[in-house]
């Protein structure tokens, strides 16, 4: 692992950060069903998280020397509740894994404080993986 390749992962975790933001803001204007005033706040909410992930690992790609990518990753399309909710639960656990081993190839590089941040964002995403899944547990 050199810089350039930390900031060439750092770079698709942004991209799956813009996504997570799309993906959150379609769902809420997409979801129907009984729960949907409470799905619609639930996606919102998670909104303003992944958009702070995505300005930091911007603002730290500059820092590294790097240009920040401006493309979203591909967002899944779902019709109905259960599914939008799934699909949330999969892009979770993937950033969860993704931030994981970044923090390990940040931590190698001597990178002390972004290890630290995206351990951290390991930490937001874990949450709200675990909300969405205590939602499914009661379906």
């Amino acid at each position: 692992m050199d810089k350039e390749k930390l900031i060439h992962c750092l770079n698709e975790d942004l991209a799956n950060e813009f996504s997570a933001i799309i993906q959150y803001t379609i769902y809420a204007s997409r979801v129907t069903g009984p729960f949907r005033p409470e799905l619609v706040k639930f996606f919102m909410a998670e909104v303003a998280d992944e958009q702070r992930h995505a300005q930091y690992l911007a603002d730290k790609i500059v820092s590294l020397g790097g240009v920040p990518n401006s493309v979203a990753a591909d967002v899944p399309d779902a019709s109905d509740a259960k599914t939008m909710l799934r699909e949330v639960m999969n892009a979770e656990s993937r950033a969860i894994e993704a931030y994981k081993e970044r923090a390990n190839q940040a931590n190698e590089l001597g990178y002390k404080a972004l290890a630290l941040e995206l351990e951290d964002m390991v930490k937001d995403e874990t949450n709200h993986k675990e909300e969405v899944e205590k939602i499914l547990a009661g379906w």
